[in-house]
Parts: structure tokens; sequence; C-alpha cells
């Protein structure tokens, strides 16, 4: 056993990280929380613990708002540290009532705690998130982490850790506020699902998605639709070939005047229908590279895209069937 002095002398970020990732496996990290023997005898303490084993998240409320601001599991309740106003008091509800002068919420989430699936659903009182630290690793799940957060104007990813997560499905839904967002610090290796990801976002005039890895991803469905204020859209780093479902993928993205979709790899696709329905900025499409072999549904793919005059289809699977409704209702539209 070393001795204080010794544990003090290599005490460090690092080694604190290895101590708490044992400790998290063996299941003991608990009972260390709360054991102040064990505490003395390794120099460490519950700073240390909230520190390098929880989650922190710092919210703004909108001001003079009332409502539910988290969504916690009944089960899971005990696993959440909730103050007001940065006061160590701990609060053990999840309410913002009209009587209250809240400027600031701090959040800490315990290590037990696995999915943060819908944790701010629906709340319309945040304006502002920011992630103080996030050193975990073991969360898999974030769908509809933010759904519903209409008020949300800003998301600081300062601090965030997605390395395990599956499921990002619906993770920014309806949030109709939020303006820009840059996910560089998003881990995507191991996500399935970005359906609706990032559906009706309407105010989103940047996304920065440079660094989002789709190798596993294999439902897109909804993905950017109705992001009506996105006029460009960076996807060229997209791995698409075990994508099945792409239908509602970019429909109603009103004034998104150009798409590369070049990398996109459509092997096993079934479903596009509505695929582009009411891009009406677009002017050319080049899907020359797509195979639609498994494609079962093309339904108003380009219905009410008004300014499409040049549409590469190469490689479609019935081909002559879709360039005759397309000709049909568009009359100045160049198909080859």
């Amino acid at each position: 056993m070393k001795s204080n002095n010794q544990i003090n002398n290599i005490k460090s970020k690092f080694i604190l990280q290895k101590i708490f990732y044992n400790l998290l496996y063996k299941k003991k990290l608990n009972l260390m929380k709360y054991n102040r023997t064990i505490q003395n005898r390794m120099d460490l303490n519950i700073k240390d613990y909230k520190e390098y084993a929880s989650i922190e998240i710092e919210i703004k409320p909108v001001s003079n708002k009332q409502g539910k601001f988290i969504d916690i599991k009944k089960e899971e309740q005990m696993y959440y540290h909730i103050y007001f106003n940065k006061n160590e008091t701990e609060i053990k509800r999840n309410y913002i009532y009209k009587d209250e002068e809240i400027n600031i919420i701090k959040i800490l989430i315990d290590f037990k705690v696995k999915s943060l699936k819908e944790l701010f659903f629906n709340c319309d009182i945040i304006s502002s998130v920011c992630f103080k630290n996030f050193n975990r690793e073991n969360i898999n799940d974030m769908g509809g982490m933010f759904c519903g957060c209409s008020s949300l104007k800003e998301i600081q990813f300062n601090s965030f850790n997605s390395t395990n997560v599956e499921d990002m499905s619906f993770m920014f839904c309806d949030c109709s506020s939020l303006n820009a967002l840059n996910l560089n610090n998003f881990n995507t290796d191991n996500v399935k699902y970005m359906s609706y990801m990032f559906n009706d976002c309407s105010s989103l005039k940047s996304l920065n998605l440079n660094n989002i890895n789709t190798n596993n991803v294999i439902d897109m469905s909804y993905m950017f639709y109705k992001c009506s204020s996105l006029k460009d859209l960076n996807i060229n780093n997209f791995n698409t070939n075990k994508v099945k479902k792409m239908n509602y993928m970019f429909a109603k993205c009103s004034i998104l005047n150009k798409l590369n979709l070049d990398n996109f790899d459509t092997n096993n696709v079934t479903d596009m229908n509505h695929m582009f329905f009411e891009c009406e900025a677009l002017e050319k499409l080049n899907l020359d590279n797509f195979k639609t072999k498994k494609v079962t549904n093309m339904s108003y793919m380009f219905t009410f895209c008004f300014k499409l005059k040049e549409l590469k289809l190469k490689n479609f699977n019935n081909n002559r069937e879709l360039i005759k409704k397309l000709k049909t209702g568009y009359k100045n539209i160049i198909v080859k």
C-alpha cells in the first residue's frame, strides 16, 4: 500500500483517471465516494470524484420562465446532483418556478448513469448549455437529448465524450432557436442511428460536421428535414455504405442551393422517398454514383424542386420510369 506522500507525488489527472477507471469496472467507485477512510488512504476527496468521475453540465435558463429543465428517470434520481446559482446546497427537484431567480444551474451526473437519452426533452426554458467536464466513456445513448429545446440558442461542447454512443437520433430535433452548431468534438465511430438528428432546426445557419464519422450509421432518414435556414451543407466526409434509409433526408431544406453527394454510397439503401422534397433552391444535382438496386421507394423524391435544371441519374435503377415522371412534372429539367 502506497503512503499518502507517495500518492501525492504521483497524483495527476492521468493517474486519477486510471484509478477511477479501474474502480468503475470493479463497481467500487460508489463505495469510495462515500467512504472517508478509503478517501483518506488514497489521498482523494469528493472534489476529485466530481472532477474525474462525473459529467458536469452548466445550463442557463430563460429568465422569467417556469417549467421543467431536465428529465431524470425515477430510478436514476439519486445519481443526479443539481445546484442552483452554484449553491452547494443540493436541490432534489428538476423544475423551476415563477418566484425563483435562477441565473445558472449546475448538474453533476454520477458514473452509474449510462444513457443521456431525452435528458432535456421538451425543455423550453433552457437558453444555453455548456459541458464543463465529461471524462466518462460509458454513455451509450444520446437519442433525443436536446429534442424540443425550442429556446436553446447555444450549446458548448468544450468537454464532451461520445466515444461509445450508438444512438444520436432526434438529438437536436426541434431546436428551433439554434443558429450555429459545431460538432468538432464529437466521436461518432460507433453511432448507428442519426435519423431526425437535426430535424426542424429551422434557424440553423452554420453546421460543422467535418469530424463526423458515419461508417456505422444505418439510418439517416429525416436527418436534415426542415433545416430551412441552412444554405450550405458540407458532408463530403460522410461514409454511407451501411445506410439503409435516406427518406426525407434533405426534405424542406428550402434555401440549400448546392449539395455535393459524390462520395455517397447507396448500395444498401432501400428507401429514398421524399429525399429532396421541397429543396426549392437546388439548381443542379449529380447523383451519377447512386446505386439504387435495393431501393423500393423513390416516391416524390424531387417533388417541388422548382429551380432544378440539371439532374444526373446515370446508375439509377428504374431510370426510365423516374425520368418520365420528372419530364412530365418539370418541362425545363435536363435529366442525364
